[in-house]
């Protein structure tokens, strides 16, 4: 099969990506607001800034990054239960994930002793949950900072870099930019990059499913990130100059 004839269940091509929005201030009452609507995912990312750090950081001077996850009950196609007996793996790592990679956005000790606490929430799966959560999470912290830098509260490199992040994998043999839920159930090889504007990789989380995959097939995959991420960042720019 050539990548002519290769066919996705929504019609884009194998290295397109979804069609991606982000609306800012969609709540009120964070420190910053984005809803994300990525093809038919959305994701509420809100962006809380406290007082006081965590025990272990008191005293230090410096602030500290962090992220909770969550998928609403009917976020999904089948009801997913809430979790209150304790968080499953799944959600624990995504939570992680989300956390290492904000914290590289952010000078943790040009911020004070302040948490940064970005709560994620999936109001509609259709995968790619995580990624849209760290490039939404992004944008809330930056409408959470920009203000502070702004007004000379904080200083104008306490804000580091911009990062986002996208899935790509392997269907039926073919790599894929951006996998939604049809082709990620179906996937040989799923893959979540997190990468910097300026090139750099934060994170890169990948499995194969049914059997190993090759040098070859990871960069091609690392070469569709790279380019769906550039053109994420695009839109990203594209958001923050419009504020």
């Amino acid at each position: 099969m050539t990548q002519s004839d290769f066919s996705r269940p929504d019609g884009r091509k194998f290295d397109e990506l979804r069609l991606i929005s982000f609306e800012p201030h969609y709540v009120a009452y964070p420190e910053g607001s984005v809803m994300v609507n990525w093809g038919n995912t959305r994701v509420l990312c809100n962006l809380t800034i406290q007082d006081g750090v965590p025990s272990w950081l008191a005293g230090r001077g410096q602030g500290w990054m962090t992220a909770e996850y969550a998928l609403l009950p009917r976020s999904t196609h089948t009801r997913t239960p809430r979790e209150t007996q304790g968080l499953k793996g799944r959600t624990q790592e995504i939570r992680r994930l989300i956390g290492r990679s904000l914290r590289m956005a952010v000078d943790l000790e040009k911020i004070g002793e302040r948490t940064l606490l970005l709560d994620c929430d999936v109001i509609q799966a259709d995968g790619g949950t995580r990624v849209a959560s760290v490039t939404g999470g992004f944008l809330a912290l930056w409408l959470a900072l920009h203000p502070l830098i702004k007004a000379g509260t904080l200083a104008p490199d306490a804000l580091k870099i911009p990062i986002a992040a996208v899935s790509v994998g392997i269907v039926k043999n073919q790599p894929v930019l951006d996998l939604n839920y049809a082709e990620d159930n179906q996937a040989e090889v799923d893959l979540n990059v997190v990468m910097t504007a300026d090139g750099q990789f934060i994170e890169v989380q990948g499995t194969a499913e049914n059997e190993p995959f090759s040098r070859d097939a990871l960069d091609q995959m690392l070469a569709l990130a790279e380019k769906g991420i550039k053109e994420i960042l695009s839109r990203q720019s594209n958001f923050m100059q419009s504020i």
